[in-house]
């Protein structure tokens, strides 16, 4: 079993603070977040922000900007364009347009983020280029990431890639429920593969993912598209 870190290691560069830029193109006042979200992304890459540090400042800057997200109209725009192009894809075709319906029930129930899911798409349709040329998936791989279950899922999903260990986010309180950064990160890997899963290779693009390095039975360190095998 492979295990991957995401930011850096298999994202060229940090994915949770592109889609706060790509999401400002919609809506310009989540531009006020985007100063605090690059202050915790700094302190998590350079190790200076304690676990406690990061579940308390993280989760109010994440659930500030997701009810700036539930109450912007761009963003709702751009939900209901994506309906549009459900709606459209079943014309003529039964199946396709039960499938269309599906989803646009989907989505209109799923108002509590404001369309985050359109977003996360739309996003994903312009940076999965971003996903660097040596990662080949496999069967059995893990993403392992300090970034949200609902904006790596969908690339993810797009990978082919089904297990996904990640931060978590309550859609209906916008709360942050689990936050997978540091020692919390082998903590929440025991608890979903089990105590006895065994880790063949650990990828990562940051020294402060030790405890990880120190489960696998091989460790690498990722820069760029340069890859060096530290244990």
């Amino acid at each position: 079993m492979r295990v991957f870190d995401f930011d850096g290691t298999i994202y060229d560069g940090e994915s949770l603070f592109d889609l706060y830029l790509f999401s400002a193109r919609y809506d310009a006042k989540v531009f006020r977040h985007i100063a605090p979200v690059l202050r915790y992304a700094i302190k998590y890459k350079l190790g200076k922000a304690t676990l406690e540090q990061m579940e308390h400042g993280v989760g109010k800057v994440t659930q500030r900007y997701l009810r700036d997200l539930s109450g912007s109209k761009g963003i709702d725009d751009l939900r209901v364009a994506a309906l549009g192009e459900a709606a459209k894809a079943g014309l003529g075709d039964d199946v396709l347009a039960g499938d269309a319906a599906h989803s646009i029930a989907k989505a209109e129930s799923d108002d509590s983020t404001g369309g985050l899911k359109s977003l996360v798409s739309a996003f994903w349709d312009r940076n999965m280029s971003k996903i660097k040329p040596w990662y080949h998936p496999r069967p059995d791989d893990v993403i392992l990431t300090a970034s949200f279950d609902v904006t790596v899922g969908e690339a993810c999903r797009r990978l082919g890639v089904t297990r996904l260990i990640a931060s978590t986010i309550n859609p209906e309180t916008l709360e942050v429920t689990y936050l997978n950064f540091n020692t919390n990160k082998p903590k929440r890997l025991r608890e979903v593969l089990g105590p006895d899963a065994v880790i063949d290779e650990f990828y990562t693009d940051s020294k402060f993912d030790q405890p990880m390095i120190d489960m696998a039975r091989k460790g690498f360190m990722v820069k760029g598209n340069t890859i060096t095998q530290v244990k």
